[in-house]
């Protein structure tokens, strides 16, 4: 039984997300939680994620009927072990890392139950650091964080990676989810004060997850509040860090329970995220040390209190800009940062993970 799981495990470790070995073996426990020995060895019948199938394409080449192979892949969906998007008007099927992917899907399980839940989410946290290494280790970076929209407006180019108002316009199919970072926390007895229900799923398809919605579909106007109230939250707007993805995630992050800002934050992973363009300034001459932006915004500890005065740590600093709206003065403002510090996300998918695989040494 356990040779399925090892297979599966390297099979995982071989996307350019990775799912590293360790001596205790508790990815392949987490695996174990996850799949049945039969759905492992189904999954490792699947396409790569560059390289995503119909249900036709599947069923041809494991040489089973449409109908029963589609019935396998519904099952294996609902049980969070694969996923399915729309791309080029086809419903298409494939594999998913762990991170991000397998991981989040497990949360929306409706075969376990909140038992079953804490005995994953305590695995998980065994794993987490010795996760990092490889999913935080490498370039580029996992995911990128995306200003809010109002303090870069008057900017003469801005573009749509660096516009959460504009990746969401340009979208055409929405879908709401529960932040699963904040819910794998309350289920390890420390429950966050923020909303769960915060994150979005975008793509530029037409009625993208109609057929399998792992949340509420809604519509444009309605991600736009979503983003509206995550700035009020004084949350983190973070995308994947790439341009060109058949779906998009719009996750409004806090660093007590986000996995990617933890990972920055807390354990010093240089490539979790990218951060972004911008960093936060703040004007002496206005600002009067009432101490909301770094007491109350600021996720990542990048404002700090010396001799009354508040200044920003730019190492640290994101350029989220969640801490300029509320501060009474308006002293604190985003700024470009120089040619030289800048960093775009990769053009495609594709360029992203061949960047990954070169620099994890894997050869395609």
């Amino acid at each position: 039984m356990e040779d399925v799981y090892r297979q599966l495990a390297r099979k995982l470790d071989e996307l350019p997300n990775g799912f590293p070995p360790t001596e205790s073996g508790v990815e392949l426990k987490l695996l174990q939680w996850m799949y049945s020995p039969e759905d492992a060895e189904m999954a490792l019948t699947m396409s790569h994620p560059l390289m995503p199938e119909t249900v036709e394409a599947v069923a041809a080449r494991l040489g089973k009927p449409t109908a029963e192979t589609q019935e396998i892949l519904d099952g294996m969906i609902a049980r969070g072990q694969i996923y399915s998007y729309r791309q080029s008007g086809q419903q298409v099927y494939t594999i998913v890392p762990y991170i991000v992917g397998l991981h989040e899907m497990q949360f929306h399980r409706k075969d376990k139950n909140e038992a079953d839940r804490k005995v994953y989410t305590g695995l998980f946290e065994e794993y987490y650091p010795l996760l990092l290494k490889s999913l935080g280790g490498h370039a580029p970076a996992l995911t990128r964080v995306v200003p809010v929209s109002t303090e870069i407006k008057s900017e003469h180019q801005v573009y749509r990676y660096e516009d959460v108002h504009r990746i969401v316009e340009e979208a055409k199919s929405f879908m709401l989810m529960d932040c699963i970072c904040r819910k794998e926390r309350a289920l390890e007895g420390d429950p966050c004060k923020h909303p769960q229900d915060i994150c979005l799923l975008i793509s530029d398809e037409e009625t993208s997850f109609d057929n399998y919605p792992l949340g509420k579909i809604i519509s444009r106007e309605e991600a736009h509040k979503v983003n509206a109230r995550a700035e009020q939250e004084g949350l983190v707007h973070c995308t994947l860090n790439a341009e060109d993805v058949p779906f998009q995630i719009i996750c409004n992050c806090c660093s007590c329970c986000c996995l990617i800002l933890r990972g920055v934050k807390d354990f010093g992973v240089p490539h979790m995220s990218a951060g972004n363009n911008f960093v936060a300034t703040i004007d002496p001459g206005t600002c009067t040390a009432c101490g909301v932006c770094a007491e109350e915004r600021c996720q990542m500890e990048a404002i700090v209190e010396e001799k009354g005065e508040y200044r920003v740590i730019p190492e640290k600093c994101i350029g989220c800009g969640v801490c300029t709206s509320t501060c009474p003065t308006e002293s604190i403002s985003l700024i470009r940062k120089s040619e030289t510090e800048q960093d775009a996300p990769s053009p495609t998918l594709l360029d992203w993970a061949v960047q990954r695989f070169s620099s994890r040494g894997i050869e395609l």
